[in-house]
């Protein structure tokens, strides 16, 4: 694949995409969206998705993926997500899978969603600036450390062999 940071694990996923509760009509962005992998999930459910992603090879990738699973609702932005933000009319969950200029991101995000917001962080640095950031804007509900072992053979029997933890910070609207 060649696309650093890769995909989201299918387990850290499915948490992150339960705690946004989405419903049939929201409109969710994706910030970080990487390989599209949470967009398009999201997209199953969402009315619109809106996929963001700095980096030109992410916004390719993404989009062929996109394209291949027929997930048509995803528009796609490459570019800044504290330019991009603002210039969406209305959001009703967000997904951060990047860091980048993250608190300037989540204070754009609390006045704009009108649910719940999901950060994906495997670094402490990050956890911790997510959690400063939504306990000073009001919105920070919980954070959850989500650690997953998968199975592997080993001298004819099985294993489990463990995937890097992965942080998932939870806030949004009537969260604090």
């Amino acid at each position: 694949m060649g696309l650093k940071g890769g995909p989201t694990q299918d387990e850290v996923m499915a948490v992150s995409l339960a705690k946004l509760g989405l419903r049939p009509g929201d409109r969710v962005v994706d910030v970080g969206c990487g390989t599209g992998k949470v967009a398009i999930a999201a997209s199953a459910v969402a009315e619109r998705v809106y996929a963001i992603d700095r980096r030109p090879e992410a916004i390719a990738y993404a989009r062929a993926e996109a394209a291949a699973a027929g997930a048509e609702n995803i528009e796609f932005f490459e570019g800044d997500a504290v330019e991009i933000i603002p210039k969406i009319d209305r959001i009703d969950a967000a997904f951060v899978g990047g860091s980048r200029r993250l608190p300037e991101v989540l204070n754009l995000l609390a006045g704009k969603v009108r649910g719940r917001i999901v950060v994906n962080a495997v670094m402490v640095g990050t956890l911790q600036s997510a959690i400063e950031s939504m306990q000073r804007l009001g919105i920070f509900s919980e954070a959850v450390h989500l650690q997953v072992s998968r199975s592997a053979g080993i001298a004819g029997g099985v294993m489990f062999k463990p995937i890097n933890p992965v942080y998932i910070i939870v806030g949004g609207v009537g969260c604090s």
